[in-house]
């Protein structure tokens, strides 16, 4: 590691409060972003690296947010040391308890130069897990380009623009599979989740608008409550609007396969070149049985599958960060 703990003011040595502060700003954690190019063994052996690191930093914020810090006098110095602690070991803990965060998305267009998506991450309330942006969006939003030239290629030709073509993205989250589809399949999309996550998915929208528009493509969105009709009528009560649907990461309750199946249903065209691509990380056995579930009745229907694969990326929902390999699992569903 280039940062040693060792090398830090220790709070049995009553450093300075400039000192001590100096030191929590050197150990904020950067937002991570995954590469699906990067292999798996790497991956292990980073972060295997980096676990004596972050034990030992956990250790350090701790010792300063448990000293009374008796020595500084200024009691909104010792605050403000004691906060810069506690968001520095709140990065350290997973999902749950991380801060707001902004990230910079790398992608790529095989018709326009390199470009990134800039995402704003609000702390996770209650449930909103939507607040986050997760390992299977990106790595879906960076197979689109492969997926617009072999699965939807019936549909979509990559450098002419096609704002006649409406995409539908359920369970938008944070918006970067949405507004990642609507600039490199330079298409019109509308972004949908619940109203509760409908304002942070907004304000990334607006951010982003402009370079969206500027690669040929458009943005739109809509809230959109899985099964509730009522809530939908305004801009969804006409049934069936859409050739292509799309969803990453939609199955972690339940109730979600059901939901799920029936809102691709809902909205997408009656039409045999109709297409509904959806991605889950298998992220354990619960996962792996929501996915079997979602298949099941989909298959009872007279949506079934075209295309199914698997694809290996990243994801930060361990807790501990020892390992964010995943094996995710997508596939192409049409009518028939």
């Amino acid at each position: 590691m280039s940062i040693s703990v060792a090398d830090f003011p220790q709070v049995w040595q009553k450093p300075s409060a400039e000192e001590l502060l100096a030191s929590l700003k050197k150990l904020q954690v950067e937002p991570p972003i995954w590469n699906p190019k990067t292999s798996r063994k790497i991956i292990i052996e980073t972060c295997q690296n980096a676990a004596q690191f972050r034990r030992e930093v956990a250790a350090y914020l701790s010792s300063i947010v448990s000293s009374s810090l008796g020595w500084i006098q200024d009691d909104d110095e010792k605050e403000a040391l004691w906060d810069e602690a506690s968001r520095r070991l709140s990065e350290r803990c997973g999902r749950a308890a991380m801060g707001e965060i902004t990230r910079r998305w790398p992608l790529e267009s095989q018709t326009s130069s390199p470009f990134e998506l800039i995402i704003r991450e609000p702390p996770i309330i209650g449930d909103c897990l939507g607040l986050k942006t997760w390992g299977s969006s990106y790595l879906l939003a960076q197979s689109l380009g492969e997926i617009a030239e072999k699965s939807l290629s019936h549909l979509l030709q990559l450098g002419r623009p096609n704002q006649s073509l409406e995409v539908l993205e359920l369970g938008s989250g944070t918006g970067l599979l949405g507004m990642a589809a609507a600039a490199i399949w330079q298409t019109n999309v509308i972004l949908t989740d619940l109203p509760s996550i409908m304002a942070n998915l907004g304000f990334n929208i607006e951010r982003n608008r402009s370079t969206i528009e500027i690669l040929g493509g458009g943005v739109e969105s809509g809230a959109l409550t899985w099964g509730s009709d009522e809530d939908n009528a305004e801009r969804f009560g006409e049934k069936n609007q859409f050739k292509i649907v799309l969803a990453a990461d939609p199955l972690y309750d339940d109730d979600h396969p059901e939901l799920l199946s029936s809102a691709i249903h809902d909205h997408l065209m009656i039409d045999n070149d109709a297409r509904a691509v959806v991605m889950v990380p298998q992220r354990d056995l619960v996962t792996k049985r929501l996915i079997a579930k979602f298949l099941s009745i989909m298959a009872s229907s007279d949506l079934k599958v075209l295309e199914e694969h698997t694809l290996a990326g990243q994801d930060d929902w361990d807790e501990d960060g020892e390992d964010s390999g995943i094996e995710c699992w997508w596939a192409v569903f049409g009518r028939q």
